[in-house]
């Protein structure tokens, strides 16, 4: 499926392969207690201690916040991946009619993992049954490899199986997680979803995530994407929860892919973004209308500041010139900040 329809203006909606919503309230929160030095400190020091502060409320208002900054650049579909150690239960749910709410087309999953013990995996595996069973829209989401029992990863597997989905999972995105490829190889589908993938040194079925901010910005190396799309395997592009403005992160994937090959082509992150459309199609039937033409690699890939000026879901404006048409953009950001405050409060009283 290709995204730039006849009309040179128009595309289909955009769609983030990888995003982690709960983030989109993470700007200015406090310092963690140390500067983190490697990959491992920073999930220790920032991101598990933001995800353990989270409650219903600020997942809701993350939800809606990233979901409006998604509309507002194009994006019609996210692939969620969710993770709130202390607000579990209920949690998809809330993601799913956040982002309804607004508009935007969600796949949702939790993140299952050992580190916060075996209840805490369990209470995850119930959540992603609960949530498609009941007819959400979901995969089986696990963390990494290596914060995972082969008894919580065979059961990850196992309830996959059983819902007839994918799973969701990071996969070698720091040298923690070296040893991913020689335990997934036995347990990774097609259907699955491999975000990262930096320092993967196999071939494993799945979708390759591919998240060139995040991965700079985590200082964890470049996955050089590149290499399985020539081996033929799928890479879709995503944020990892920095926003989901994916032409800027289409350009930034196309900025790496040449510092690593002078002869590579904005045409292939394009590629990789119309990947989305293979986890979401319902995305390429959506209409936006961008403030420039034409919608192609080249152009794009050196073209900034393009926005869209109408988005169609479904068959309904959701996106005018005056905004959004669903919910007031101003209060969705007015909610937000107040749920920072008191996310951020909680942070910093975190031992």
């Amino acid at each position: 499926m290709a995204i730039a329809t006849s009309d040179g203006a128009v595309t289909g909606g955009l769609v983030c392969s990888h995003h982690h919503l709960y983030s989109a309230l993470a700007r200015g929160m406090p310092p963690p207690p140390r500067t983190p030095t490697s990959f491992l400190e920073v999930l220790e020091l920032v991101w598990w201690r933001l995800d353990r502060a989270l409650d219903l409320d600020t997942i809701r208002a993350s939800a809606r916040l990233g979901a409006l900054e998604a509309l507002e650049c194009g994006t019609t579909a996210i692939v969620d991946h969710h993770s709130s150690p202390s607000a579990i239960e209920g949690s998809l749910d809330v993601i799913a009619e956040a982002c309804a709410e607004v508009g935007v087309r969600v796949v949702c999953c939790y993140e299952v993992t050992d580190r916060n013990g075996l209840d805490g995996a369990a209470a995850g595996l119930a959540e992603n049954e609960r949530f498609i069973r009941a007819g959400g829209r979901g995969l089986v989401g696990a963390h990494a490899a290596f914060t995972l029992s082969d008894e919580t990863l065979d059961a990850v597997c196992g309830l996959a199986a059983d819902l007839g989905v994918g799973v969701h999972i990071h996969v070698a995105e720091g040298p923690e997680d070296l040893g991913a490829a020689e335990r997934l190889a036995d347990r990774a589908r097609d259907d699955w979803l491999l975000a990262h993938a930096v320092h993967l040194d196999r071939r494993l079925p799945g979708t390759i995530l591919h998240n060139p901010r995040s991965n700079q910005n985590n200082s964890v190396g470049y996955g050089r994407p590149a290499r399985w799309a020539a081996a033929g395997q799928r890479v879709a592009l995503g944020t990892d929860g920095i926003g989901a403005d994916m032409l800027d992160e289409a350009r930034l994937a196309f900025v790496a892919l040449r510092a690593d090959d002078l002869t590579a082509s904005p045409e292939d992150a394009w590629a990789w973004l119309e990947a989305g459309y293979e986890l979401v199609p319902e995305a390429a039937d959506d209409r936006v209308t961008w403030s420039y033409e034409p919608m192609d690699p080249w152009h794009l890939a050196y073209t900034p500041g393009v926005r869209p000026v109408e988005v169609v879901v479904d068959g309904e404006v959701v996106l005018g010139p005056d905004g959004p048409t669903r919910v007031d953009a101003a209060e969705v950001r007015a909610h937000a900040r107040e749920a920072a405050t008191r996310l951020h409060a909680a942070l910093a009283a975190m031992p």
